[in-house]
């Protein structure tokens, strides 16, 4: 079973007035668009219009997979109560609405979320657009719609205050390291360094930002309908009917339920993190830099966008800790510690570069690069050993989670070898993986035994 996030929106212009309604879907674990609907539906209520864009997303939802569970985001509070069985449906003209809304998929399969409008933009672009093209005496042209990219641009922050990075994993970008250096120096609060980075980055930001977005938005819809043509014409060639299509994206069979899905954070940066020294279960612990506090801000506030995480589940260490909380704070959910997900223990290398490490055990060093057997000096702990107890703390998370979201707050080796265990890729690999810090992960585990890798080192919430 798959989720999805249906965001929805109406307006008159008038109420009652010259009316349209949008609808999105979206991929709950990636945010991936998959479909939007938008129309003009003539002269109608703001209530009315926002029960067809609710319609027609479930609607939509329900032609890319019948078996999915649905997560409806809108802001209009009273459609999200009344939907909810909260507020009492008065107005003659709803009650067949929300009773058609009600029939499209089997009840407790859809559940409901007010939101502020600022969050529900691409659905207010698209309403917008349907009722522009019903005053010029046209129909909405999906091919001609800029509503997704009008909305990217609406919510993308003016500046990164903390760029996605460029060197090895856990190095911090150059813009990062100024904001560090002027809180170490006292020179500036970090509300000032955010504004020197706009006004210095500004000029590029307006001619590059539009021409990415808008480039990026055009190459998804034409992969999506490049995928759905060719599954249309394989299927058609062998079978000699046209079957319906399905949607792009990751789904499994009605049978095999919903899958355990793991939105796997990595910690916010610490006072070792940009240093790139060894800080694994076994060291000094570590808690958040002032930058490491920012990062989980803003995780949390992209997390709470997508209104997709049921639980939060924390490695003990205080830095996931400390991250835990503060998205657990924004999405008003608890945390609970599972000590299967803490870091490595790097033994004698807590604390240390890799070129101190080297300076210091070469040969033992040379050993752990070459053998996931090998141990750190000291009695640290092998990356086999880590690999055994992190699959079961998977297994044991999966069968308590089975059907559900959960944010995994953790390191980067478990991530990691999460990730090469449901690859099925080898020990070495781990070297060969990007995994910055606060970034997002998603890996998705069937009833089967198989699992899908879904996101791998997501930053864009960071820029």
């Amino acid at each position: 079973m798959r989720e999805f996030i249906v965001e929805a929106d109406g307006g008159s212009r008038g109420n009652p007035g010259p009316a349209g309604y949008g609808s999105v879907v979206k991929d709950a674990a990636t945010g991936q668009t998959l479909a939007e609907r938008a129309e003009y539906i003539g002269v109608a209520t703001n209530n009315v219009a926002e029960y067809r864009g609710l319609l027609a997303g479930l609607r939509a939802a329900h032609e890319l997979d019948p078996a999915a569970s649905v997560h409806v985001r809108m802001d209009s509070k009273l459609v999200i109560e009344q939907m909810s069985g909260r507020w009492k449906i008065k107005h003659p003209d709803m009650k067949p609405l929300a009773a058609e809304a009600a029939r499209v998929y089997p009840p407790g399969r859809v559940t409901y979320e007010w939101i502020p409008r600022e969050q529900n933009k691409h659905a207010d672009r698209l309403a917008n657009e349907a009722m522009d093209a019903g005053k010029r005496g046209e129909q909405w042209d999906p091919s001609a719609s800029r509503a997704e990219l009008d909305a990217v641009r609406a919510t993308a922050p003016a500046a990164p205050a903390v760029p996605e990075p460029s060197g090895p994993p856990g190095d911090a970008t150059a813009g990062a390291a100024r904001a560090r250096a002027a809180l170490a120096e006292g020179r500036a609060p970090k509300e000032q360094v955010q504004k020197q980075e706009l006004e210095q980055g500004q000029e590029r930001q307006q001619a590059d930002s539009g021409g990415k977005a808008e480039a990026d938005v055009r190459a998804a819809r034409t992969t999506a309908a490049t995928t759905a043509t060719a599954t249309t014409t394989a299927a058609t060639t062998a079978t000699g009917s046209t079957p319906s299509v399905s949607a792009p994206g990751w789904s499994s069979a009605p049978d095999l339920g919903a899958p355990a899905t793991f939105v796997l954070l990595r910690h916010g940066e610490t006072p070792l993190t940009p240093q790139k020294r060894f800080s694994g279960s076994g060291g000094t612990d570590p808690s958040l830099s002032d930058i490491g506090r920012e990062q989980a801000e803003r995780v949390a506030a992209a997390l709470a966008r997508r209104g997709t995480i049921q639980h939060i589940v924390s490695s003990p260490l205080a830095r996931t800790r400390e991250t835990a909380r503060i998205v657990a704070a924004r999405l008003g959910l608890e945390v609970t510690v599972e000590d299967g997900l803490r870091e490595t223990d790097f033994g004698a290398w807590e604390g240390l570069t890799f070129g101190e490490v080297r300076e210091r055990y070469p040969d033992d060093l040379n050993a752990w690069l070459a053998s996931p057997e090998a141990a750190p000096t000291g009695g640290g702990e092998s990356f086999a050993e880590t690999a055994t107890r992190i699959a079961a703390a998977r297994d044991k998370l999966v069968a308590a989670y089975a059907g559900r979201t959960v944010l995994l707050v953790t390191h980067v080796t478990p991530i990691k070898t999460l990730v090469r265990l449901a690859l099925g890729a080898p020990p070495e690999s781990l070297f060969k993986m990007e995994l910055s810090a606060a970034s997002l992960s998603v890996v998705a585990y069937y009833a089967d035994g198989n699992a899908s890798l879904r996101l791998l080192n997501d930053t864009a919430h960071l820029r």
